[in-house]
């Protein structure tokens, strides 16, 4: 099955090896474009329809609150706002930061075919990206919620959004390319 056309296609795990040469690139076209965005387009996809009123606090609360209590039992409207409010925020920190690595792996692949100087350099190239990237997104759903009136724009929200992002590509750089055996 070696050097088949089927497995010509498929894409490498970018996450775990060294850059090509760009000019051995197997794919290229829409495919390798779809295969290698589609990803970010759905991760901003959920992020537009989690920017929408349906999602606002206010929302939220009235569906989360009674799971919640199932699990932790009856909380006093104080405790449930603290909690809401820390759940709220845990969910950008986390969302953004899958947002963050779609745009990493997006990112890998496509400075991969361009070709860089250096491992380190590609790697770095990609992170920053991905990470300036996923900032953009933050900025377009917060200014997008001024004009909600259930939801507010926040530029604490854009912060923490970015820092999610920023987490993720440290861990994906502490876990995947800090190990002995993938540095160059």
């Amino acid at each position: 099955m070696r050097g088949s056309p089927r497995k010509n296609r498929l894409m490498r795990p970018v996450f775990f090896y060294k850059p090509s040469n760009a000019a051995t690139a197997p794919e290229s076209g829409w495919q390798w474009g779809l295969r290698v965005w589609a990803p970010v387009v759905i991760a901003i996809g959920v992020i537009c329809i989690e920017s929408t009123g349906k999602f606002s606090s206010q929302n939220t609360s009235g569906w989360l609150r009674p799971f919640v209590e199932r699990i932790l039992g009856a909380m006093t409207d104080v405790a449930w706002g603290d909690l809401h409010h820390f759940i709220r925020k845990t969910g950008h920190f986390i969302g953004y930061g899958a947002v963050g690595f779609t745009f990493l792996r997006a990112w890998l692949h496509t400075l991969d075919r361009r070709g860089v100087r250096t491992l380190v350099a590609w790697r770095v190239q990609s992170a920053v990206l991905a990470i300036l990237s996923t900032a953009v997104v933050a900025c377009g759903d917060e200014f997008h919620q001024t004009f909600i009136p259930s939801r507010s724009g926040s530029p604490m929200d854009v912060l923490l959004d970015t820092t999610g992002a920023l987490m993720l590509c440290l861990l994906v750089w502490l876990a995947c390319w800090l190990s002995p055996c993938l540095r160059s």
